[in-house]
């Protein structure tokens, strides 16, 4: 009964986010006909560290490298974004965790760069995430709320910083194949879907910045140690325009890993 409640209250406090952030766009005048543009291809390398300093607290580290296609080139034409994403977790049960942290990305110019240009700007997060994990049969069902606080501006050179947020949920399915439950040597099909909506002032009509279907395939070496790969369709509004609507086709590549640096009778035998 507690693990339905949880989903339960996930999926009120989606809804409500959802809601929030899309009375903006209601106040603007409704769009007369959708565009949608040429899909975007792109690659995306990610590393997720979830290191455990203790029974209770978890540093999260991660570093993502994402690449676009160019003229001659597809997915990994050239460099887009460089992210590094850092966290304090606490571990409330093996059901609930909850992050707190920063982010820095760098965002690389990927059209030919003017004077008037800049070819790298930084871009800063403060973000908190509620994760809720919920066994269900042979599977495992993740619900994962994350907020984020960020600053961002163009490449001109006298931009400057905007201010938005971020709200963002995802629903995530891992399914073992060939083994009875998510273990070392273990293959895993893992859909997810997330929807991230976004508010601040220059949002006017353009209040759902993502929505991302992404199907992985995994492979669990050992607790400490997960490799997958995947692909991601996603498509959202252009901020200066609400009826336009990008298109982008991801391939994405995942490594998680989780040392553990507790005294080894203090350890959990269990795949994070």
């Amino acid at each position: 009964m507690r693990a339905y409640t949880q989903i339960e209250i996930t999926l009120v406090f989606a809804c409500l986010l959802f809601f929030t952030t899309t009375t903006q766009g209601q106040q603007a005048d409704t769009p007369e006909k959708l565009k949608f543009k040429t899909p975007l291809s792109r690659l995306w390398i990610n590393t997720y560290g979830n290191i455990r300093l203790s029974d209770k607290w978890f540093w999260i580290a991660q570093t993502h490298f994402r690449f676009q296609e160019n003229n001659t080139t597809k997915f990994a034409g050239q460099v887009a974004q460089l992210y590094n994403r850092h966290a304090i977790s606490y571990f409330f049960s093996k059901k609930f965790r909850a992050s707190l942290g920063g982010v820095l990305r760098l965002n690389f110019n990927t059209d030919e760069v003017p004077a008037e240009e800049q070819a790298m700007v930084p871009e800063w997060r403060i973000w908190h995430q509620y994760l809720f994990a919920v066994p269900l049969s042979r599977l495992m069902v993740y619900h994962r709320i994350r907020i984020e606080h960020r600053w961002t501006r163009g490449f001109n050179k006298n931009s400057s910083f905007i201010f938005r947020n971020r709200w963002r949920y995802m629903l995530n399915v891992k399914i073992p194949i060939n083994k009875p439950k998510l273990a070392p040597g273990a293959f895993y099909i893992a859909p997810e879907a997330e929807l991230i909506m976004q508010s601040g002032k220059p949002i006017i009509e353009s209040p759902m910045e993502d929505l991302r279907l992404h199907t992985s395939f995994g492979y669990i070496l050992k607790p400490q140690l997960t490799v997958a790969a995947g692909l991601m369709y996603s498509t959202g509004q252009e901020i200066t325009d609400g009826a336009l609507y990008n298109q982008k086709w991801t391939l994405r590549f995942h490594v998680y890993f989780s040392p553990d640096f507790r005294k080894l009778e203090n350890r959990l035998p269990a795949v994070n």
